[in-house]
């Protein structure tokens, strides 16, 4: 059986579709590696593979400042990465040379992966959790004025990284080489053709596998709500969640509203004493089994997160689309492109509340979900992924 090497960054959305990946390789009888973050341990071992940690290698880092520029300050990520890079490169390069791996599987934002197995000569693959990126889908990355002047401000730091990063051996000509999605490497991109901007762009060797979830489980919308109540579940995701006003707004718009049924994930870091008694139609966590309640669920307002927007498309979810930052944006946009979800201007409750009632009473939105939710269950998913990854093993060098 083949030895196979994970690499993946701080963040849930990049590592949980690579779980059941794992699993399904471990269970062929692969062996598997992780290099991973102490958060992920737990996780990472139950899926089957050895759990190598990187946090003492990380660099110092406020966790507060590191949510507060996600998705907005580029050039810190890539100072991060780099710096990590270089921190990694004697431990990670020598445990592979007594590894020997057949194959490195490499989150698309985790550089040192891919850069250390460049640097080995050993066969890589790409994950991709985000959509595929290249110089055609960049033009649609819709930016704000201060993300841009960040962009600008930030090249001077960014250049420098790169020279230090050629500095310790490894090739790279620029930051664009680093985080696009080229056309000659293997990449397994997390969601579906219909779903992905611009897929004519991309080479064969470019596998889109949907979402990274069990299957056999598609929607269930007949259990759905208390009787005939409309079920309503609203989640900002795992990083930038934490949002009072937001959730206090969500409260007003929907709280003892007959038909609606309400489940609301508000963040590990979220204080549920600071709203006081909640309405009755409402259940309110700091975590939720997202999936579970998406199987159930008539609408779902969300931050566009890829890995939400997937696993909603997925269970045929029709979305209110709240995003955050240029990445998220680039989502939203294109679920709204794809009639799948309507763009929430405003989050006051006036606002929050009209757009789940277009949501729900217009059946184009439904029908839409629905239509790509049938391309997400046929497009394989963690199997098609595995299954990409024991191809590229299988290939002659």
């Amino acid at each position: 059986m083949s030895k196979i090497v994970f690499f993946s960054i701080p963040a849930h959305g990049h590592t949980n579709p690579t779980l059941p990946v794992v699993s399904k390789l471990v269970n062929a009888g692969h062996d598997v590696w992780y290099y991973s973050f102490n958060e992920f341990q737990e996780k990472i071992e139950k899926a089957g593979a050895t759990f190598i940690s990187c946090d003492a290698y990380l660099p110092p880092i406020d966790q507060k400042e590191l949510e507060r520029k996600v998705g907005k300050d580029f050039a810190a990520l890539i100072e991060m990465v780099a710096d990590t890079t270089i921190r990694l490169d004697e431990k990670v390069c020598a445990e592979l040379m007594g590894i020997q791996p057949d194959c490195i599987v490499y989150d698309s934002v985790c550089f040192w992966g891919k850069l250390i197995a460049k640097k080995l000569g050993i066969k890589a693959i790409c994950s991709t959790t985000t959509f595929a990126f290249n110089k055609h889908t960049a033009k649609l990355m819709k930016r704000g004025v201060k993300e841009i002047f960040g962009m600008i401000f930030g090249m001077p730091r960014i250049k420098n990284k790169m020279q230090l990063l050629q500095s310790y051996g490894y090739k790279v000509e620029n930051f664009v080489s680093l985080i696009q999605n080229d056309n000659e490497t293997h990449t397994i991109v997390y969601t579906t053709k219909e779903f992905q901007p611009m897929v004519e762009t991309f080479s064969k060797k470019v596998r889109f596998v949907g979402s990274s979830i069990v299957r056999g489980t598609g929607p269930c919308k007949e259990n759905s709500g208390k009787g005939d109540k409309s079920v309503i579940y609203i989640s900002l995701g795992t990083v930038l969640n934490q949002n009072n006003n937001f959730y206090q707004n969500c409260l007003q718009a929907f709280g003892d509203k007959e038909g609606y049924e309400v489940i609301m994930s508000v963040g590990e870091k979220t204080d549920l004493s600071s709203f006081g008694p909640f309405p009755g139609n409402f259940t309110v966590e700091k975590l939720v089994d997202q999936l579970a309640v998406l199987r159930k669920a008539n609408v779902f307002i969300t931050h566009c997160g890829m890995n939400s927007v997937n696993e909603s498309l997925y269970y045929a979810v029709p979305m209110v689309l709240m995003p955050l930052h240029g990445e998220e944006r680039m989502v939203a946009n294109r679920v709204a492109e794809l009639g799948a979800g309507i763009m929430l201007n405003k989050t006051k409750p006036k606002n929050l509340a009209e757009s789940v009632e277009e949501v729900l009473e217009n059946s184009y939105y439904r029908v839409n979900a629905q239509k790509l939710s049938e391309s997400y269950q046929q497009s394989g998913g963690a199997v098609a992924a595995a299954e990409v990854i024991q191809e590229v093993i299988n290939q002659k060098a």
